[in-house]
């Protein structure tokens, strides 16, 4: 099969939708597809063993408006177009239409969760393109509800998990160690940046600090880095350490010797880094409404809550009972969430390529 994916963003540029993009092209490509991607981010042809187009228009700061996709579907001629959308994606959504109206199938994953400017706008432009035979996937429940209340049974909306290499990251099946840790290690990995919480993560840990022995490890960069570090100074939470992006092997360094990992943000629609936690044996504590939960349930791969304090409470009970995170890591250990291996990504998507083709009416040849 031909399949075009088409993102705003993608590699060089580091992000979950980048890397899931990045992913899943070389899944399919690896499965025997031919693959293409369509990007309006900057930086080299390919990325991979499959071309990339890149069609950057000159907008200050980079930013992923894009040129037109026609050039790309003559040359192309995919059998299905897989857009790939967050939170504001210009790019994406012209595609939308422009394959539509070029009568080839069009699958469209939501990578975010749809606040009111999402589902006024965007809800719309699904609405309008449902008839033509558009599919719509979302990465999770929590990313699902919101386009499912907007779409209101007009279209198929699908959840889809994020895909994930397994053998990257699943620890090796042993037992965690049976000792208790003088001081309990919180480790977040992320971008740094306002939907991420970062703030409200560094509050989180200064209020269980004040009641438990703690240290932490903040992995990532971004814009709201400034401001974390002049709150850590400001509160003396020299046993705070931000170490900036890390590759993958410093990232699984750091989950190898982490004893809880948190994920306080409210509007995470799927948390790639909560499930790399997860496979390595990492008790996770996280918001019971997020994308997280599709994968985490309270008390089995870690604790669940939707407040502060909550929150809070979940951090501060894993801190004393080193029984029930010892319970939890060999849980995460043992086991490993199948809906997000490569090979049941890539059979959800399959079939909602085969949906999208017998639903549209003039059908690409």
């Amino acid at each position: 099969m031909r399949i075009l994916h088409v993102s705003d963003c993608f590699p060089p540029r580091l992000g979950g939708i980048e890397v899931q993009v990045d992913g899943l092209a070389r899944a399919q490509h690896a499965a025997g597809h031919d693959v293409a991607v369509a990007t309006a981010t900057p930086g080299p042809g390919g990325a991979g063993p499959f071309p990339v187009d890149r069609l950057v228009a000159p907008m200050p700061w980079e930013l992923p408006v894009g040129r037109s996709l026609t050039p790309v579907l003559d040359l192309r001629k995919p059998d299905v177009v897989h857009v790939h959308a967050g939170a504001v994606s210009p790019f994406a959504w012209r595609a939308v239409r422009r394959a539509g109206l070029e009568g080839v199938p069009v699958v469209l994953t939501v990578h975010s969760l749809w606040g009111p400017f999402s589902r006024t706008v965007y809800g719309r432009l699904v609405g309008g393109w449902t008839r033509r035979g558009l599919v719509v996937t979302a990465v999770s429940r929590a990313a699902a509800a919101p386009i499912e209340r907007v779409v209101a049974g007009r279209a198929p909306v699908r959840i889809v998990s994020n895909g994930i290499d397994l053998a990257a990251w699943h620890a090796d099946g042993t037992a965690p160690p049976q000792d208790a840790p003088d001081l309990l290690h919180v480790v977040a990995v992320g971008r740094l940046a306002p939907r991420k919480e970062p703030l409200n993560l560094l509050r989180l840990l200064r209020h269980v600090g004040e009641r438990a022995p703690i240290r932490a490890t903040v992995v990532g960069d971004g814009p709201a880095r400034p401001r974390m570090e002049r709150y850590l100074t400001r509160h003396r939470m020299d046993w705070v350490r931000l170490t900036g992006r890390l590759d993958r092997p410093g990232v699984r360094a750091v989950l190898a010797d982490a004893d809880v990992f948190v994920a306080p943000a409210a509007r995470e629609s799927f948390g790639l880094a909560a499930l790399e936690a997860r496979l390595a044996g990492v008790p996770v504590v996280a918001q019971a409404g997020s994308g997280v939960a599709d994968f985490v349930e309270s008390g089995r791969e870690g604790l669940l809550g939707r407040t502060f304090p909550e929150l809070s409470a979940a951090l501060l009970r894993l801190a004393a009972d080193h029984a029930l995170r010892y319970r939890i890591s060999a849980h995460n250990r043992g086991t490993e969430p199948v809906r997000c291996t490569w090979d049941a990504v890539l059979a959800a998507f399959d079939d909602c390529y085969a949906l999208a083709s017998a639903k549209t009416p003039l059908a690409h040849l």
